[in-house]
């Protein structure tokens, strides 16, 4: 049976919800779409934003062969065969790649000759940022489309779609729940469907907490495992940090996605207490890139072992906060005259550079921040 994801999907930008600024009137994408323009592009956005529906909806539009492939589980083999397909009546070939930052370089360096010379429309769709993740041979002949999170108003329109009733207050709690991915609300009311006769705020909590929704990277069980990571790594508890880690390898997740986190979580969370811990993280993430599955594994609980027992001081990353809400609600405030650059002689005689460093306060704030102290 087909998920109802698939069977409600849209099949035209009449029945498309959300993207307005790609694909509203006069939009770069429904220009494109509209007038039949033939390029390769990539769809970076979080889960359930519409990549995958945006694509058929393109290469409908400019009537391809569209072949569609998960960079998790395709080759250079099913490249190969794609390209040796004789194509139908001189139509151009679409290939779909979803999750294309789970392609490794060489895969990269496969696909681009077919890319460049035209044989292959290439659309991929990433949740990571393309500049990292895409070569740049591959990227330069690509333009990038990024994708919003749908609004609680998208949402809204996209569950009366599935067609199930429900009432006022499940219908709001299933939209927060989602957080702006479609596909997750329509998976959450069908399998609710399929488990119970009403759809309910009750029944909903029940759905989410049972074995019938299991682990999906694009899903509500991806966030959860990842939040009791880092929550593990933060409370120093080193055996729950591994165990969180080997749910997520177990289920596929991406290593550089794991390994991404732990450097972040090196700088916020550990900090100044143990500055070798961003060294350490850091050649974590070397090693995920340049191993991979599975023998990264080991790099990975390494790692994790390490952040983990490690001391934790947030003091840096506080005083960001602290320091970025100042910048914010007081503007440009004007950098003192002492401290500016002065590379002309007027800009001297203006007093720029003045007595540079010789301030007996060393306060080098502007003025109406002399004396706060973020770095506590």
């Amino acid at each position: 049976m087909e998920p109802l994801a698939n069977e409600i999907r849209p099949k035209s930008l009449s029945e498309f919800v959300g993207q307005s600024h790609l694909v509203g009137e006069g939009k770069p994408l429904r220009l494109a779409i509209e007038q039949g323009h033939i390029f390769s592009f990539a769809l970076w956005g979080t889960p359930g934003t519409g990549k995958t529906t945006l694509a058929r909806i393109y290469a409908n539009a400019i009537n391809a062969e569209f072949y569609e492939l998960s960079a998790v589980s395709a080759g250079k083999d099913d490249i190969r065969r794609i390209v040796k397909t004789p194509s139908i009546d001189g139509r151009p070939r679409v290939l779909f790649l979803d999750e294309i930052h789970r392609f490794n370089k060489a895969q990269q360096d496969y696909l681009l000759p077919f890319v460049e010379s035209g044989e292959l429309v290439l659309i991929g769709a990433t949740t990571e940022n393309p500049s990292f993740e895409i070569i740049p041979a591959l990227l330069s002949r690509m333009r990038v489309f990024v994708l919003e999170e749908l609004s609680a108003e998208n949402m809204s329109d996209i569950v009366d779609r599935t067609g199930f009733e429900m009432d006022g207050p499940a219908k709001d709690w299933l939209i927060e729940m989602a957080n702006g991915d479609a596909r997750q609300a329509i998976t959450m009311l069908e399998n609710t469907s399929h488990l119970y006769d009403k759809i309910t705020i009750e029944t909903l909590k029940e759905t989410l907490q049972s074995k019938f929704l299991r682990y999906d990277k694009k899903g509500e069980e991806h966030y959860n495992v990842i939040s009791a990571f880092i929550k593990s790594m933060r409370a120093s508890r080193p055996d729950a940090a591994i165990y969180y880690l080997a749910r997520m390898i177990e289920s596929g997740e991406d290593p550089k996605f794991i390994a991404r986190r732990m450097v972040i979580f090196a700088s916020e969370d550990i900090g100044l207490a143990q500055p070798t811990a961003l060294v350490v993280a850091n050649a974590v993430f070397q090693a995920v890139t340049t191993i991979g599955m599975p023998e990264c594994s080991h790099n990975l609980a390494h790692g994790v072992a390490y952040l983990a027992n490690a001391a934790k001081d947030r003091s840096a990353t506080n005083a960001l906060g602290e320091a970025m809400e100042d910048a914010s609600k007081f503007g440009n405030l004007p950098v003192p005259m002492k401290i500016r650059n002065a590379p002309t002689k007027l800009m001297k005689n203006l007093g720029y550079g003045k007595d540079e460093g010789n301030d007996p306060d060393g306060d080098l704030m502007p003025e109406k921040l002399r004396g706060r102290k973020y770095l506590k």
